[in-house]
């Protein structure tokens, strides 16, 4: 099942650059283990705003829950989910 995700963050003033940073680190090592595992077939930003869309192929809703509640910085995003399906008229499966 293939989701189409954006993610807003927004870190509240009380957070220290470190803790920032640290945030930041742990995002990135897991997206990046996302990303060799095959569920995250894609991430891209949206230019100007600490966002992103980020593409997803897991087994399941449940599945997908549990993927995105475990990004470290979860609980500062603002998260849209699309479901998506194959277009009738695409020429070619992207993944």
């Amino acid at each position: 099942m293939l989701f189409l995700a954006r993610m807003d963050v927004s870190f509240p003033e009380s957070l220290t650059p470190e803790q920032v940073t640290d945030f930041q680190a742990r995002e990135k090592e897991y997206s990046g283990n996302l990303q060799k595992s095959g569920k995250m077939k894609g991430i891209w930003r949206v230019v100007g705003e600490y966002s992103n869309y980020s593409i997803y192929d897991v087994e399941s809703n449940d599945e997908l829950q549990e993927v995105l509640s475990s990004f470290p910085m979860y609980k500062y995003m603002n998260i849209k989910v699309t479901p998506l399906a194959q277009h009738p008229n695409a020429t070619r499966d992207f993944f």
